[in-house]
């Protein structure tokens, strides 16, 4: 919805690609449309930004490619 995702967090990757798990191909919009989702949990270990599971960027960028949702701002250690 207006190209941002209404959800209060994300959970980001499996362990090799940093794709977002929490987005689904729906016609029905969930969420709530007064807040933007923030990373809840990050499974990809290659990533600097991953710290105990945990992404440690203020904001990450999300973008669709290939009929799913990655993450812009993975970077590998």
């Amino acid at each position: 919805m207006d190209n941002a995702c209404h959800t209060m967090a994300i959970t980001v990757g499996e362990e090799d690609q940093a794709s977002c798990e929490t987005y689904a191909h729906k016609s029905m919009h969930g969420g709530d449309k007064n807040m933007i989702a923030g990373v809840g949990a990050c499974k990809v270990d290659s990533c600097s930004h991953n710290k105990a599971l945990e992404c440690t960027m203020q904001n990450v960028q999300m973008a669709s490619h290939n009929n799913h949702v990655d993450c812009m701002s993975f970077s590998h250690r």
